[in-house]
């Protein structure tokens, strides 16, 4: 397999391992809303969204029902939020989001990481002032970018970024990789929603895997090829960990 084929293998797996995460977090959150309401989606309407969410998703109906089940086990431990932050290498700032059921664990797997990385913890909010949580609605296909501004634009939305070209890699092989490639529309928060239907009304392919509210950076920084390597092999560490459900960095691919 030559360099570019490896990289798009790598690019699938990375897209598959984020569909993993997706879904093993809303399993945590329907557990959750299930134990805080009840498991009956006429009355929990959290639970319901959550269900029909996932969904929307195609997350297995096994998945669903196991994790609703959860709520009734009285051994079953509440989940929490948790944000861990870190500095990696080069002046990359990454950014850890847990949701768990056992903080010690949680706590003591992500510090063993980053550690046995040779990356440092940091201190509450000295990394994450450099991200701001925004909606991320995923374009796939072969998109005309004029286009997809000029939609994104009227439906309200805030930025729209390209897939990056790798090196020595022409416009033409860009086009051939839309399995594993898409453009980013960012939108605020609470206008995700309008932008997702909006685009998708004006027959745009949206792929949901990769699409949701997200950190995103508001300034990214240019590393060398080594630190880069570093920093990526940090990230994926961190997110074989189960409690782990996301990892944001600022690190420019």
């Amino acid at each position: 397999m030559g360099r570019r084929a490896c990289k798009i293998a790598d690019r699938k797996a990375a897209q598959g391992l984020k569909r993993n995460k997706v879904n093993a977090r809303l399993g945590k959150e329907i557990a959750q809303a299930a134990k805080e309401g009840g498991t009956n989606l006429s009355s929990n309407l959290s639970l319901a969204a959550l269900v029909q969410q996932a969904k929307e998703l195609h997350v297995s109906k096994d998945l669903i029902e196991r994790n609703i089940k959860k709520a009734k086990d009285k051994d079953q431990q509440d989940f929490t939020e948790i944000t861990y932050e870190a500095y990696g290498f080069g002046g990359v700032g990454i950014v850890v989001e847990v949701l768990t059921d056992n903080t010690n664990r949680a706590s003591s797997f992500v510090r063993d990481v980053i550690k046995k990385s040779h990356a440092k913890m940091a201190a509450s909010g000295s990394v994450l002032f450099n991200f701001k949580r925004a909606g991320v609605v995923a374009v796939k296909g072969n998109v005309d970018s004029e286009s997809l501004l000029a939609a994104a634009m009227d439906t309200g939305a805030e930025d729209v970024v390209e897939p990056e070209l790798e090196d020595g890699e022409s416009p033409e092989e860009k086009k051939n990789l839309v399995d594993v490639r898409y453009f980013k529309v960012i939108t605020a928060m609470d206008d995700f929603g309008r932008v997702k239907a909006g685009l998708k009304d004006a027959g745009f392919s949206i792929d949901m895997d990769n699409s949701g509210l997200e950190l995103v950076p508001t300034e990214l920084v240019e590393v060398d090829d080594e630190a880069m390597e570093m920093n990526r092999a940090l990230i994926d560490k961190l997110l074989e960990l189960e409690d782990v459900d996301a990892v944001y960095s600022t690190q420019k691919h």
